[in-house]
């Protein structure tokens, strides 16, 4: 009796001395990325894993944050270090194709079972390079047009009527161009799209090829004529900014911006989204894991969590405006009908399905932004 109470006492003092497992979350983004998981994934996670503590590192805004996690993973892998310090990490869409090259990334997204609920291109091919099976979505950004309704009764549904409305009412339409702000960007690569001669395929998949570039000769000469017509604004911001005031009856924003705009009070609930045809580009953050990672199940099972309907409805729908990374028809259930209301009754999924592009890979981004300098801005 004594043997076995003092083998048992044994056992609970080895099983209270193990050390409680650590998922440690890289993430790329401004600060409300760290609160995100701080504040409410890793919380639900740890409650959901007792013993285990989720740890998150913010690397930085903009593509300066992901920039870090590559180095990070490039540094271990030239060291050759056996496990790495990273389990989970949030990057930008442009660093997952590098990372994928350079074989930093583990395949799981088959492993999971919010994998499944994924079937928007830029979760298979990432500006031109093939990253299925090796990300998640943790959502979607994208950008759409907004427009006051008392000014415009009938809202363009497409480049060439956004054309035809400026030339009617000059100086109406704002954007900031290619100069502070990306929503001003995405609609330059969105014009690309609809009034280049080449390719949009192979400008958002590539590969790329020189020859392609001379091909937006009359596209560009067409922004010109059009950028005549229209507000100039100092950026994303200042779109918004102008919109509220009625400086201006339409413009391009990011969507999670404009809806928290409107949420906050600082822009008029009266003004509306749509998606133009042929589209414009938005992009996602994707959940990636390293392929040496220490806790690679563990880490699974964090995505899964990130990525299943009910976390994309309450996390990323509700507390940011974000359209989900996953197929939103499976987040629908999950959300209350004004808060769906809100964010997809002026672009129903199957217009983002549809008319949400991917910007084009990199060498193609430069280039229409040096066109854009040379050829509208001269």
């Amino acid at each position: 009796m004594k043997k076995t109470l003092l083998s048992l006492l044994c056992l609970g003092l080895f099983a209270s001395a193990a050390p409680a497992a650590e998922l440690t979350v890289l993430t790329a983004g401004d600060q409300n990325m760290v609160d995100y998981v701080n504040d409410y994934l890793g919380p639900l996670f740890e409650k959901q894993n007792p013993g285990t503590k989720v740890r998150v590192v913010g690397t930085g805004p903009g593509d300066a944050g992901s920039q870090k996690i590559l180095e990070r993973f490039e540094a271990q892998a030239k060291a050759s270090t056996a496990k790495w310090d990273t389990d989970v990490a949030v990057v930008h869409e442009k660093f997952a194709g590098p990372m994928v090259e350079a074989a930093y990334l583990a395949s799981y997204r088959g492993k999971i079972a919010s994998g499944k609920l994924v079937t928007r291109t830029n979760a298979q091919m990432a500006l031109g390079t093939k990253v299925d099976g090796y990300v998640m979505p943790m959502f979607n950004s994208q950008t759409a047009i907004a427009y006051n309704p008392a000014l415009i009764k009938t809202p363009p549904k497409s480049y060439d009527e956004i054309v035809a409305f400026a030339q009617k009412h000059p100086k109406q339409f704002g954007y900031n161009g290619i100069k502070g702000g990306a929503s001003g960007v995405s609609f330059v690569m969105g014009w690309i799209y609809a009034y280049g001669e080449g390719s949009a395929e192979k400008l958002m998949n590539g590969p790329f090829e020189p020859a392609e570039t001379q091909k937006w000769g009359k596209a560009l000469k067409a922004l010109k004529a059009f950028n005549a017509n229209v507000t100039l604004t100092p950026g994303n911001a200042g779109t918004l900014d102008m919109l509220a005031r009625g400086e201006i009856a339409m413009g391009p924003v990011w969507v999670d911006m404009f809806l928290s705009w409107q949420r906050n009070g600082q822009l008029p609930p009266s003004l509306k989204l749509v998606l133009p045809a042929p589209g414009m580009p938005g992009q996602p953050m994707h959940y990636v894991i390293p392929a040496k990672s220490a806790n690679v199940a563990l880490a699974e099972k964090f995505v899964a969590l990130a990525t299943s309907p009910e976390v994309q409805a309450e996390g990323i729908v509700k507390r940011f405006n974000w359209y989900p990374g996953i197929d939103a028809q499976h987040v629908q259930k999950a959300l209350d009908k004004a808060t769906w209301d809100k964010l997809f009754i002026d672009v129903p999924p199957a217009d983002l399905a549809r008319y949400g592009k991917p910007f084009p890979i990199a060498p193609y981004n430069n280039a229409i932004l040096e066109a854009y300098e040379r050829e509208v801005l001269n």
